[in-house]
């Protein structure tokens, strides 16, 4: 009989987390996936635009210069202004500071509840599965957009509010996925062999059944921070998220997109280029890394 750290491993978990360093996985990520490596640096390119916003940025966002108003782009305001006189290319890169923390912070609560609950649900099984999951469908019946205007139609547009109503929205998709690897998990040797040996439920989920439900968790992560930055960005441009002078791209959409669409086309155009390259990074990258680690895409390769 196998050792028992040999019996309670997932024998696929050594190939996904293996011990190759950082550096060689992204080389690899590269010469493999390089769909997936444009998302990855079209990301790191945002990240360092919000962490560096205020060493990049060549103006304040938030100071209205209105003898500067509606400037079209040229070499003093290269993304030209908006009808406050602020510089866009600023708001730009505070913006994108905004849309990545609401983003992460709302994917990640998101992600990690339905994590917890599919798991939960596919290891208890019977009447626990059956309440949680009909919960679940519940929350699955309401349209994103609809569910996420209710909550701050209810609760109010603070920002706590504004990430909640973002995140709930993707608990039940990623309970789904995450439920069914578990319902497999569940049913292998080791799980058993846990139980034999008189580990507790909490162990077990913890330490023997999260670990290998990460691959799926992980893709449904990064495909839901982009999905979380394009609702906030509805979300602004309806008044219902992050509100003035707080510097957001779905709020200069809502400033621009209609009465300067003509007259002034860059108010609207740059911040609607900004949501769409941030997105499109995140599902390449998403793709990629779905295409690393599910073993069914790999053995076709």
């Amino acid at each position: 009989m196998a050792t028992t750290n040999e019996t309670l491993e997932h024998p696929d978990m050594e190939e996904l987390f293996g011990r190759k360093s950082f550096f060689e996985k992204a080389v690899a990520m590269v010469r493999q996936q390089p769909v997936g490596a444009a998302g990855f640096f079209i990301i790191a390119a945002l990240a360092f635009l919000a962490a560096f916003a205020g060493v990049i940025s060549p103006y304040s966002p938030e100071v209205v210069k209105f003898e500067d108003m509606l400037l079209a782009p040229g070499a003093e305001y290269w993304f030209g202004t908006d009808q406050f006189g602020r510089d866009i290319l600023t708001r730009l890169i505070y913006g994108s500071r905004t849309a990545l923390t609401i983003g992460f912070v709302a994917a990640f609560s998101g992600a990690t509840t339905g994590l917890i609950l599919g798991v939960a649900s596919a290891y208890f099984g019977g009447k626990i599965d059956l309440i949680l999951q009909r919960f679940i469908d519940v929350f699955i019946a309401f349209p994103v957009i609809i569910m996420a205007l209710a909550i701050v139609a209810v609760f109010g547009t603070n920002l706590g509010y504004v990430v909640l109503a973002i995140a709930l929205p993707f608990v039940p998709d990623a309970s789904r996925i995450v439920r069914s690897s578990a319902l497999t998990l569940r049913e292998i040797p080791f799980v058993d062999a846990a139980r034999a040996l008189g580990y507790s439920h909490s162990r077990i989920i913890l330490r023997h059944m999260l670990p290998n439900v990460m691959a799926p968790y992980l893709i449904i992560l990064t495909a839901n921070i982009g999905q979380a930055i394009l609702l906030e960005a509805s979300l602004s441009y309806l008044g219902l998220g992050v509100q003035e002078p707080t510097p957001a791209w779905g709020l200069m959409l809502q400033g621009g997109a209609e009465e300067y669409a003509e007259s002034a086309p860059w108010v609207p155009i740059f911040p609607g280029l900004a949501i769409t390259l941030a997105v499109f990074g995140f599902n390449l990258f998403g793709d990629g890394l779905r295409d690393m680690l599910d073993p069914r895409l790999r053995s076709g390769k």
